[in-house]
């Protein structure tokens, strides 16, 4: 198709007026502005600075001209790697329970902000715990009396978790819910699989083999009684952080019992007729230092060989709590046909969670594009919601972590945006579930600080993030072979570009 080449150039003071009209400050406790001046209609842009506008949204036309600048950055549709399945948060009952909070006017203000495809920025993925995690109510399973007969959601599915996630599936009804267990219920629990010796804690323990077939329907029955509750199941993880014995609510499952486990649930999920995938390990990047344990989902692949209902295992899904998000193109070499997600990531007081000036750029480097740049189909990080005291969460769980968002209890309106909701609404708003991501061609210009990745839609649209980790901005001609546009990325700033 012979298209003509338009320019434009977006120049600072585009971008200052955008930071003026947002009324946000540096910090990020404001609250993103998703409007703008809208004038062309050929290609949308959002805008996020460290110290300027934060989700400024403008609209900007394609460049007539034909001489491309060596300021080029080329998308290859031809060339494409993975699948893009979503963007987004845990719901955990903390989450739920500051939501509910909120006046239901605020609350669907968010909600529709959050998630909406077409009235906000389009997150699509969220995690829930499989009973209780670190941020609910109490410990609990959902079969604390003895025999699997007495299967049932508790309080804090009912009353807390399911009405929000039926409030953001009227919004977004295309969501995708991943869940995860903490831990199994302790009547399962022994202290070593040899000695099945009964270990009766929330903390720590194994899943007895003998009860391998209960805790199976353990979770054909939570995935069924979901969806009894209008709630689809897209996958599950059969052990939140398998390696780690220390939270307040924790199994140990290492590779050896994860995938001997698999081998009673995958039939079981099938014998049941669900859909729902099965994504293994959730845990970190350098498997919390054990050595026997590197390489933890090839090993299980390796195993499974054969086992009826093998297909329902998809992939791995990984934390960033240790290790460098590299490992992900280590485990994608050796399993090319299983996929990846990156399901959980935090901000804290550790890491200076609240202070954009220190979280924007190292996160939009290392848990968005860094991963997605590796292979992952999905970004999902930890809380959504938090109250600005941390809380409510359990003791023995995280009592330093911060949500996506936190939200003022002393009037349940105020919400401050930290760096992770807003490295998540760059890309949700431009890269779309089932997405694919594409190759790029870079020019002649520096890289330094420049991370950047290229997608393209399926409703044939180009999709392109870009995070600048430099003191000054960057000016780079956008290109998908036919069309080419100027864009300019501000200092220590982030773009998003759809078109």
């Amino acid at each position: 198709m012979n298209l003509k080449y338009l320019i434009v150039t977006f120049s600072l003071t585009l971008f200052a007026l955008a930071a003026c009209g947002s009324g946000n400050s540096a910090s990020g406790t404001t609250d993103p502005d998703n409007g703008g001046g809208e004038t062309a209609k050929d290609v949308t842009i959002y805008t996020t600075s460290v110290n300027g506008s934060k989700l400024s949204k403008t609209t900007a036309a394609f460049s007539t001209t034909d001489n491309m600048s060596p300021s080029t950055l080329t998308l290859n549709a031809s060339t494409s790697y993975q699948k893009m399945d979503g963007f987004g948060a845990a719901i955990t009952y903390s989450t739920a329970y500051n939501l509910l909070k909120m006046t239901s006017a605020n609350r669907t203000a968010f909600l529709k902000k959050t998630f909406s495809d077409s009235e906000g920025y389009g997150f699509s993925y969220v995690r829930i715990s499989i009973g209780c995690s670190d941020f609910s109510s109490t410990e609990y399973t959902c079969c604390d009396t003895k025999d699997i007969s007495n299967f049932g959601l508790k309080s804090d599915d009912n009353n807390y978790v399911i009405p929000i996630l039926k409030e953001i599936l009227a919004i977004n009804p295309k969501l995708r819910i991943i869940g995860s267990p903490w831990t199994c219920p302790r009547w399962m629990k022994v202290t070593d699989i040899e000695s099945k010796t009964p270990y009766n804690s929330w903390t720590g323990g194994h899943v007895n083999p003998d009860y391998y077939q209960d805790y199976a329907t353990y979770f054909t029955k939570w995935i069924q009684a979901y969806q009894n509750a209008g709630i689809p199941i897209y996958a599950i993880t059969p052990q939140n952080e398998p390696l780690n014995a220390g939270n307040c609510a924790s199994t140990l499952m290492p590779w050896q019992e994860e995938a001997a486990f698999l081998k009673v649930l995958a039939p079981t999920l099938k014998a049941s007729n669900l859909t729902t995938k099965v994504y293994v390990f959730d845990h970190n990047f350098n498997y919390d230092g054990n050595a026997d344990q590197t390489d933890y989902p090839v090993k299980i692949y390796n195993t499974l060989g054969d086992v009826e209902g093998a297909e329902y295992i998809v992939g791995a899904a990984y934390h960033n709590y240790g290790g460098s998000y590299t490992e992900l193109a280590n485990i994608h070499n050796q399993a090319p046909s299983k996929g990846l997600i990156f399901s959980e990531t935090s901000i804290g007081e550790w890491n200076d969670g609240r202070n954009l000036s220190a979280r924007l750029m190292n996160d939009m480097q290392d848990v968005a594009l860094g991963t997605v740049n590796n292979f992952c189909t999905a970004v999902i990080v930890w809380n959504l919601m938090l109250d600005t005291n941390k809380g409510p969460n359990l003791d023995g769980g995280c009592q330093t972590c911060y949500g996506a968002v936190d939200i003022n209890p002393n009037d349940y309106a105020t919400i401050s945006y930290n760096s992770h909701y807003y490295i998540l609404a760059h890309l949700a708003s431009v890269v779309k579930p089932n997405a694919i991501r594409i190759s790029t061609t870079a020019g002649s210009f520096s890289q330094d600080g420049l991370t950047y990745a290229a997608f393209k839609n399926t409703d044939n649209t180009y999709a392109a993030v870009l995070c600048n980790n430099n003191s000054t901005q960057k000016s780079l001609v956008l290109s998908d072979g036919t069309h080419h546009f100027s864009c300019t990325i501000p200092a220590y700033g982030i773009v998003s570009c759809q078109w």
